[in-house]
């Protein structure tokens, strides 16, 4: 493999004596420790955080997204001796490293936040809760004073879902601008998912060591009408968290659906059993016989016993896929091979997947807690936009005004400012600004 992978973009000044790690270990320790992952634990995931104590929040969703994504390694490294011998480390850390950092970027209040940020950035580069992910790993987390988490160049390949700005993949005819933040229709702000251009440095060192033909080719987009475009392609490393993440949020997060009584045994074999049923594979019909009586009986071990099954059926299907066989000529490695399920075991996930989308995100319930999220993140901004010098705190209002005399983007800091967020925090910043009666927090920068 390439050493150009393992380098830093600022070398390593301060390596500790008697440090055996490998490069990848200390990346898996650099984002346990950092700020931004302890603060998932109180980021929204599907349900709102406070609810119960039983809801997944982001925090626990990466978590289990790293271990799938160690699971998903295990099988490959079994099946593909040979070729995994030169394409994956010996250990997992570096596939548990990029899954425990996928979702830092997100910002409170799920995608609420998400589309309150990009509305209100939609003139100055957008926002992505990716693009957010790579902006924090490579140059907001403090752990050097410009280069963030200053992981390696494969952790951050590996991170890197989108490879290609916003800017490029964006669809240019913008919305109408609603007359005020209550009109406005989240459906119409969906971001296009990619980088901003506020970190295209970052990105052409990410990419350095590929020649220019895989360059190219790796940030195709795939032009599609009336949508945002897309890019066609992600490392070896992104395929395996990309899938942990699937079937972490398809399986793992329809079990907080069923325990807490948000969706019916009825509704779930309509929906999910018969078409499982339908596809013609041994091993998923076998589970799918006992798959409803076990998810919804009071015995908790039946329900552990068929989510088991079903997160071993998909990993164990896993496949190693030469891209350059279907329709790629890559000399990179790690962008030739991927990841992937076969088509019908890709369609039983897709299912689970449609179904928490369908039955649990779109109720009625979830969807007001995104919307009241959403009205809070747009109103805190439009608040700090008006005076940051004012209502900033100090050290992010010291970045606002570099970014205003370097000629930068000044409104970035303060997305930055407001994505690192909890959704408890956010509230508590609302309410001291807005409520009367509330009392005004202690300062949290969380720049």
């Amino acid at each position: 493999m390439n050493n150009d992978w393992l380098e830093r973009r600022k070398n390593n000044s301060s390596d500790r004596q008697q440090d055996h790690r490998s490069p990848y270990q200390r990346d898996r320790a650099r984002i346990l420790h950092s700020a931004a992952f302890r603060r998932l634990q109180a980021k929204t995931q599907v349900m709102g955080v406070g609810q119960s104590d039983f809801y997944r929040t982001r925090l626990t969703h990466s978590l289990e997204a790293a271990q799938i994504g160690s699971g998903i390694t295990a099988q490959l490294r079994s099946k593909y001796a040979d070729q995994c011998q030169q394409l994956l480390p010996n250990d997992d850390s570096l596939i548990e490293a990029i899954c425990l950092a996928h979702d830092i970027g997100h910002p409170p209040f799920g995608h609420g936040g998400e589309v309150a940020l990009n509305y209100m950035m939609h003139n100055f580069g957008g926002f992505e809760g990716n693009g957010q992910t790579f902006r924090i790993v490579s140059k907001l987390e403090p752990y050097t004073e410009h280069f963030g988490m200053n992981l390696s160049r494969r952790t951050l390949l590996g991170l890197l879902k989108y490879p290609q700005i916003i800017d490029k993949l964006s669809h240019h005819e913008v919305p109408a601008i609603p007359v005020n933040f209550r009109q406005l229709k989240a459906s119409d702000w969906h971001p296009p998912k990619g980088l901003y251009a506020d970190d295209v440095d970052m990105l052409d060192w990410l990419l350095k060591p590929l020649n220019n033909a895989d360059k190219e080719q790796f940030q195709q987009i795939i032009h599609r009408p009336q949508q945002h475009d897309k890019t066609r392609y992600k490392s070896l490393d992104c395929s395996i968290m990309e899938l942990a993440d699937d079937i972490a949020y398809g399986i793992h997060d329809l079990e907080d659906a069923i325990v807490t009584n948000m969706v019916s045994k009825d509704i779930f074999i309509e929906r999910v059993v018969k078409p499982l049923n339908a596809i013609d594979d041994s091993d998923l019909s076998a589970i799918v016989k006992t798959l409803a009586d076990k998810l919804f009986s009071k015995q908790h071990h039946l329900q552990k016993d068929a989510i088991g099954s079903l997160v071993n059926y998909l990993i164990t299907a896993i496949e190693l896929v030469d891209l350059n066989k279907q329709e790629s000529d890559f000399a990179e490695p790690l962008l030739r091979f991927n990841a992937q399920l076969p088509s019908d075991v890709g369609a039983a996930l897709k299912i689970f997947k449609d179904f928490v989308y369908d039955h649990v995100i779109k109720q009625t319930q979830i969807q007001r807690m995104e919307y009241k999220g959403q009205q809070i993140v747009m109103e805190l901004f439009e608040a700090f936009a008006s005076d940051p010098q004012r209502l900033l705190p100090q050290s992010t209002c010291q970045r606002w005004l570099s970014a205003c005399e370097n000629s930068q983007n000044p409104q970035r800091i303060i997305a930055d400012y407001l994505s690192g967020m909890t959704d408890e925090y956010a509230t508590k910043v609302y309410n001291g600004l807005f409520l009367a009666t509330a009392v005004q927090n202690v300062d949290d920068d969380y720049s």
